[in-house]
């Protein structure tokens, strides 16, 4: 579906660009008007022509086409949910004694237990 709408998308983007180049341009009769030509300095409106007609049809089916392009490429779902989660392997606890931790110094010997202080005399 995007496909079609990207297809039709650019072929009325490159059809309107081409409509917009044949039509004749305002600012010649700005020029010729102060040249001494008998028509106003900014042109009589007239009724629309049939290239003014169409640029306005091809302009609204290029932002219809860019307004349906906004709305079929938004994600709806996010890429977190689509995610399937691996369970950690849970690893037990080792057991504990009901004595103190007793740590490893390296030198083969229980570590020292802490005592309570002596008072001087």
């Amino acid at each position: 579906m995007i496909t079609l709408v990207v297809i039709i998308h650019v072929l009325v983007c490159l059809f309107l660009i081409f409509v917009v180049l044949i039509q004749s341009s305002k600012g010649a009769e700005i020029g010729a008007a102060f040249g001494g030509s008998t028509q106003t300095l900014f042109g009589s409106r007239g009724a629309a022509t049939f290239l003014n007609k169409l640029t306005t049809i091809v302009a609204i089916i290029f932002m219809l086409t860019s307004l349906s392009l906004a709305i079929l490429t938004t994600r709806t779902e996010s890429v977190i949910t689509k995610t399937p989660i691996k369970a950690a392997p849970v690893k037990p606890f080792p057991e504990t004694t009901s004595g103190p931790v007793q740590s490893d110094t390296g030198s083969g010997q229980p570590p020292a237990q802490n005592k309570p202080a002596q008072p001087v005399k």
